[in-house]
């Protein structure tokens, strides 16, 4: 139990505050709003539609993934042009633009994207899940290729751009809300970008020792362990995620800026950045799973690194020491 105590903490505050952001936020919506939601919902559906169709017939469920960096883009370009191209708008699109093309990239050297868009390297994650008991089953996989893949995950995508939508019709000026949304934003941006760096040129390595005929266990360290504790990986567990994140929870200040919430931190569009944490947290969990499962001392480094709080670094000749 000890070990979900800081998922469960993150699980309440997200599903109190999403709520009380339901309850407390404002709604009314003008006309250029409704509009511009109209077409943002016409563009998620047909994404969905799309990642559904195409992932049944192809058997690669990971369309999604190739779309979950670049719709954002289009979502904030599309809002800020409804929007006059209003100062607050355009910063909110540069720095998501930002985000998309790191993102984009860090995906496409993986393998992910082909000239037919349809291939490419699937997610590990979708070949595992397959394996699942409950999802083996034919019908159940397109069940939960059409409500989770494909119709939640997009539904989240446009749910995080909907901040930039509730301050189309703000007059505020920018504002300190605004600068450190953007600036913190920028920080998260930089820190995902690092730890991606990190990670890759880990497990590059990893893998052109492994390309020379050794076992795992005689490599050196620290690529014997087969998982990353190098960098910000030796303080926490998942920083990409944390600066994923981060990213997006601050992007969300700027509907404060604009001053469109209510009892000063609430409106209903701070559901989708909040969203996001949810679905690491299961996202996590899932990979610290598989991770448990392949390589033996993982369990040490689940006890003593936190998901996302990097308090100290990871130590494990001091962990042994102390059995």
């Amino acid at each position: 139990m000890k070990k979900y105590i800081e998922s469960i903490i993150v699980a309440v505050v997200v599903l109190t505050l999403a709520a009380l952001g339901l309850v407390f936020g404002s709604f009314n919506l003008t006309q250029n709003q409704l509009d511009t939601l109209l077409i943002l919902g016409i563009i998620c559906g047909g994404s969905a539609l799309y990642c559904f169709v195409v992932g049944e017939l192809t058997r690669n469920n990971s369309q999604m993934d190739k779309l979950w960096s670049i719709l954002p883009i289009a979502y904030s370009w599309v809002i800020a042009a409804k929007g006059n191209m209003n100062p607050r708008l355009v910063i909110f699109a540069l720095i998501v633009t930002l985000w998309g093309v790191r993102l984009t990239y860090n995906f496409a050297r993986k393998g992910a994207y082909s000239i037919k868009f349809w291939t490419g390297e699937e997610d590990y994650r979708w070949q595992v899940l397959r394996q699942n008991k409950h999802l083996s089953n034919r019908f159940a996989w397109a069940m939960f290729d059409l409500f989770f893949i494909s119709i939640y995950q997009n539904a989240l995508v446009l749910a995080i751009c909907l901040p930039a939508l509730a301050c189309m019709e703000s007059n505020a000026p920018l504002g300190a809300f605004d600068y450190v949304a953007f600036a913190g934003a920028f920080e998260f941006l930089l820190l995902e970008a690092i730890a991606d760096e990190q990670q890759m040129a880990f497990h590059t390595t990893k893998r052109k020792l492994l390309s020379e005929g050794k076992k795992l266990e005689e490599l050196p360290e620290p690529f014997n362990k087969g998982f990353n504790t190098t960098g910000l990986w030796g303080y926490c567990r998942h920083p990409n995620y944390l600066g994923e994140q981060g990213m997006w929870l601050l992007l969300y200040l700027v509907t404060i800026g604009a001053g469109v919430t209510t009892y000063g931190i609430f409106h209903w569009s701070m559901v989708g950045p909040l969203f996001l944490i949810f679905l690491f947290l299961g996202s996590s969990a899932f990979q610290e799973g598989v991770s448990s499962g392949k390589y033996p001392e993982y369990k040490l480094y689940l006890a003593h690194v936190m998901k996302y709080l990097p308090l100290w670094k990871y130590r494990p000749e001091k962990y042994k020491e102390e059995k």
